[in-house]
């Protein structure tokens, strides 16, 4: 009966007649048979790591996306507000605009006095807070975008069409025209600008001439 030697390892079984380039061939492809387990599993950790990143860059440009159309809605929300707010103002403040009309005038006739000067005041210092503003003046070039103009002059001391005078005061909220200025405007007189160079160029002409001829002639 033959005892086995402990502390060694089965080898695998070559046949005695075998050459030694044959055992090492047979060693080396048991060795390589063994190897591409661990290369498979680093494949499959890499395709799902890459998933995994495509995943989150996909979900990453849905949140920009989504927090993107927030902020616009959120801009729209709010511009949307505003506007609203001031057409509530304007339907309210043009229903008073007789009223501050009226008080004005009394203003510019010396009746502004006693109590009713003071709701007056009163009602112009809430209109004010609801943004309603004043405008026109007096020596301002007319402007159709804002101006309504009511009498029409010619004056020669104007170079362009000018409010010469203030009917009726324009209200705006911010940038939206309530009432237009309603205004009495002069434009400069015709042939005023013709016959101003006309004389111009008459002296001209003469001085030019005096300067061909030495002089003026002496008498």
């Amino acid at each position: 009966m033959t005892e086995e030697t402990p502390g060694f390892d089965e080898k695998p079984d070559v046949p005695s007649d075998a050459a030694p380039e044959d055992a090492a061939q047979a060693e080396s492809a048991d060795k390589a048979g063994s190897a591409p387990a661990g290369d498979v599993t680093d494949v499959g950790l890499q395709a799902q790591l890459d998933q995994v990143r495509t995943a989150l860059n996909e979900r990453t440009a849905d949140l920009q996306r989504l927090q993107a159309e927030y902020q616009n809605y959120r801009r729209r929300v709010e511009r949307d507000r505003v506007t609203v707010k001031e057409i509530a103002a304007a339907n309210l403040l043009s229903e008073l605009l007789p009223v501050l009309d009226d008080v004005g005038r009394a203003r510019e006739h010396g009746e502004l006095v006693g109590g009713f000067k003071s709701v007056a005041e009163s009602l112009e210092t809430v209109a004010a807070k609801l943004g309603l503003q004043q405008f026109g003046k007096e020596g301002e070039p007319f402007d159709p975008t804002i101006h309504e103009a009511l009498m029409h002059s010619y004056a020669p001391d104007v170079t362009e069409t000018t409010c010469v005078a203030i009917l009726q005061p324009g209200y705006r909220i911010g940038e939206r025209t309530i009432r237009p200025a309603r205004v009495a405007v002069a434009e400069p007189q015709p042939g005023a600008q013709g016959a101003k160079s006309g004389s111009d160029d008459d002296v001209k002409g003469a001085a030019a001439s005096d300067e061909e001829s030495g002089g003026p002639d002496e008498g």
